[in-house]
């Protein structure tokens, strides 16, 4: 999983950048606004709102602006509804990418997204083609300056994870969905700060980029990112060693 694991570094230094453009705030008030429509204000009998609110603390989003996106979702305060779209294709060497999107605007955005699969040298498919490539997973990401690895381990896996997982500057820890929350309170409870938590979709098995497509491939990742209607984006391309570099 090196190859995933390195785009996954990618997404976490890019990550970084967003959240002091403020991009990632933009985000988080959506689903936040959109966890609280579908199953109301209250954090203790809305899973899907609980975790929205835990990602978007583990990124030092402001209580005050996490309160004002729960009260547009449950009507309190005025707000923009959400339509929650996935969007599945291909890109270049058979690349499996899922785009999960929240947009005001339906054809707008599916018209940017197909663009941009199409400018990159891929095609948008029907839902449901791709997405059967990916399981449901818990995804933390810790520093490694954090925290020793040994201890990472023994945390986190006696509080359900699955797995740990080091790449570059970063710990990835994997969980099942239902042990997410546990996970991540355990590691609040230790004083580890974590860089990025959420629930998302992740690769059963990764496909090998070659050197003709790992530019493309990634720039329509990033562009994909970047778009302001997607929270997120998961796609099972492996980066060989030696083609690494281009990745950076």
């Amino acid at each position: 999983m090196s190859g995933h694991s390195k785009w996954s570094t990618i997404k976490h230094k890019k990550a970084a950048k967003d959240a002091r453009k403020g991009k990632l705030f933009t985000k988080f008030i959506k689903e936040i606004t959109v966890a609280a429509r579908m199953g109301g204000g209250d954090l203790n009998s809305n899973p899907r709102l609980r975790t929205a609110v835990l990602t978007a603390r583990a990124q030092s989003m402001p209580n005050d602006n996490i309160e004002r996106a729960i009260k547009k979702g449950t009507g309190e305060l005025e707000g923009v509804t959400y339509e929650e779209i996935q969007y599945e294709g291909y890109g270049p060497g058979g690349v499996a990418i899922i785009a999960h999107v929240l947009t005001d605007n339906k054809n707008r955005t599916v018209s940017e997204i197909r663009r941009m699969f199409t400018k990159h040298g891929g095609n948008m498919g029907e839902t449901g083609c791709v997405s059967w490539m990916f399981d449901k997973k818990g995804w933390i990401t810790v520093e490694k300056s954090q925290v020793d690895e040994d201890r990472l381990m023994d945390i986190v896996l006696d509080a359900g994870a699955e797995d740990v997982r080091g790449e570059d500057e970063i710990f990835e820890v994997v969980t099942r969905p239902e042990d997410f929350e546990k996970v991540k309170e355990r590691l609040d409870q230790e004083k580890i700060s974590v860089s990025s938590a959420q629930v998302t979709l992740v690769p059963k098995n990764t496909v090998d980029v070659d050197a003709k497509n790992v530019e493309q491939v990634l720039k329509l990742s990033e562009e994909l990112e970047d778009h302001d209607d997607v929270q997120s984006v998961a796609a099972n391309f492996n980066i060989p060693t030696e083609l690494m570099d281009k990745a950076s």
